[in-house]
């Protein structure tokens, strides 16, 4: 059964702490509650475990307690819905592969190691609380496919005023941002340099300095890698923590806003 959930009180959070998709589920339910249609919540139970479902735009996030499978009715709703991305426990995506219109990705999550020659890395270059819409025209030439700016702009500057997202620039040149910070669990993504920068270094100096600074800060970081971006990760010295697919929408045109509209993975 799917139910379309109305109260934060009805999710699972013990359930939803065990893994990053799910912490990221918590915090869209802090920044913007279930009364949103383009936020929306579920709970899906039947005889084989519980679980929760997550819409936001386009991307559809499912989060299980690992024994919930791919029923008919789970099948028919992702059809019904048709999101550009479905996410969450491989269990269930395993048994949503074969769906009409959708491709298999793989992701690799990785925990950021901090490096202690991050020390003399030139802090001073680092915007704390930069000019969000200089933001958005460095991400547009990394995420050509991002949606529009009203969209992200509203969306940003929401989870940001409610405390669950934190954006950086650095050189006024790369940019990432903290997609949610969740009891010390740390979500990075939208890391993006500008065309004219490409090649400086400055993503990997960036990124190095964010893990060590968010580690000293008690932190522990992660972002998510397409295989495009795997190697770049590991030469960085990050740790591969776990394998993931995603099923991703291969009828939607490559310029459609509907793709990029969460680009938390690289």
């Amino acid at each position: 059964m799917i139910k379309q959930i109305r109260s934060e009180d009805e999710l699972d959070r013990p359930l939803l702490l065990e893994t990053l998709l799910g912490r990221k589920m918590l915090a869209y339910m802090k920044a913007y509650g279930p009364n949103y249609d383009f936020c929306r919540f579920y709970k899906v139970t039947d005889e084989s475990g519980v679980g929760y479902m997550f819409f936001m735009n386009a991307t559809m996030i499912i989060c299980t307690d690992g024994e919930l499978e791919a029923t008919d009715e789970l099948r028919m709703f992702v059809n019904m819905n048709m999101p550009f991305r479905v996410e969450g426990n491989r269990k269930v995506l395993d048994g949503l592969i074969g769906l009409e219109r959708y491709q298999v990705l793989n992701r690799t999550i990785f925990e950021l190691i901090p490096d202690e020659n991050s020390y003399k890395f030139a802090e001073e270059y680092v915007n704390f609380d930069p000019y969000l819409p200089d933001v958005y025209k460095i991400l547009s030439e990394g995420f050509p496919n991002i949606s529009d700016f009203s969209l992200w702009y509203t969306d940003t500057s929401h989870r940001c005023r409610h405390g669950i997202s934190r954006v950086f620039t650095y050189r006024d040149s790369t940019t990432a941002s903290v997609v949610f910070d969740i009891e010390n669990s740390v979500l990075i993504g939208q890391v993006a340099t500008r065309l004219s920068a490409r090649g400086s270094g400055y993503a990997r100096e960036f990124l190095k300095w964010l893990a060590l600074w968010l580690n000293g800060l008690g932190k522990r970081a992660y972002l998510l890698a397409l295989d495009v971006r795997v190697s770049f990760y590991r030469e960085i010295g990050f740790r591969e923590v776990e394998k993931e697919i995603v099923l991703e929408r291969i009828d939607v045109d490559k310029d459609s806003v509907m793709k990029g509209k969460l680009a938390d993975e690289h």
